[in-house]
């Protein structure tokens, strides 16, 4: 538990710095330090804040609630252990809660400040969930059919894949793959949105956090790094074999999610930012994965 409580505090933000690490390198730059995101949070969390005048309690304490709900979510994640923090029967249902709660006080935030481009944002934030939520939703559902787990823990630990079964790694590979693609939507990367822009025409997540500064820009980096490791944690233990002791489990976990973090640097490197029509039919394909998952069950058994 202490060790899944220091990964889930110190983890996200590294991640990012090995992200924008491997962007840094392959273009031949030397680049900021791995751990640049926890010098730029401590920054901001000594600058005070402000706060636009037609803005209301709710843009003030949105980005702690959303980090609050994020962070609970962690909890029900194994992170580095052969278990969750938290977990119990039923736990997924309260996971896609948090996250969705996190979602929606973030945009209620961004409708608050009056900002028409932060409404743009908002919007174009909800256009995406409206395909990521209900396909995390079957992936979930079909993994606890498939193995009959009723945690988080055990769905994502103790499911295996037989290697002698192609079926079964058919189902892996894709349900890895639907996993990334939220991963890179959910953080706001390329090619769904590109986090170093700096026209509000073509931000999603940035142009909803604007007028955010200080505490609250911190907070608001650190539940994006959060929620990112999250879907990197579900993707590694995805892959991890069941029955691998707590040391192994650890390296492993940590081996793939360094994996994770370079391979979504070289995505940023080697692709371009996608206009919004093409990025929504990108964010299907995790939907089609999850409805073929159903399909395929039958046969990888």
């Amino acid at each position: 538990m202490i060790v899944s409580m220091i990964l889930i505090l110190v983890l996200p933000l590294l991640f990012m710095g090995i992200i924008t690490k491997t962007k840094a390198v392959w273009a031949g730059r030397k680049g900021a330090t791995i751990l640049q995101p926890f010098y730029t949070c401590a920054k901001l969390l000594g600058k005070t804040e402000v706060h636009s005048h037609s803005s209301s309690h709710i843009f003030r304490w949105a980005p702690s609630l959303a980090l609050a709900a994020t962070f609970v979510a962690a909890l029900l994640v194994p992170f580095g252990a052969k278990s969750a923090v938290l977990g119990f029967r039923g736990d997924f249902f309260l996971f896609m809660s948090l996250l969705a709660l996190a979602k929606a006080v973030m945009v209620l935030a961004a409708m608050d400040v009056g900002s028409s481009f932060e409404g743009m944002g908002a919007s174009r934030e909800i256009s995406f969930t409206a395909f990521l939520e209900p396909a995390f939703l079957l992936i979930i559902g079909s993994l606890a059919y498939a193995g009959g787990f009723d945690t988080m823990g055990q769905l994502f630990y103790r499911h295996t894949v037989n290697i002698h079964n192609e079926w079964s790694v058919i189902i892996a590979v894709l349900t890895a793959l639907a996993l990334f693609i939220m991963l890179l939507v959910e953080g706001s990367r390329v090619p769904f949105d590109d986090p170093a822009t700096h026209l509000e025409l073509t931000m999603i997540h940035e142009v909803m956090v604007l007028d955010t500064s200080g505490v609250n820009l911190a907070f608001v980096h650190y539940t994006a790094a959060l929620k990112v490791q999250i879907y990197a944690s579900l993707i590694s233990y995805f892959l991890i074999p069941e029955g691998m002791g707590g040391t192994m489990i650890t390296a492993v976990f940590l081996l793939c999610s360094l994996a994770l973090a370079v391979l979504a640097g070289l995505v940023e490197s080697l692709m371009p930012r996608y206009r919004i029509s093409r990025n929504l039919e990108l964010v299907i394909i995790p939907l089609s994965i999850a409805l073929q998952r159903f399909v395929i069950i039958p046969l990888s058994r």
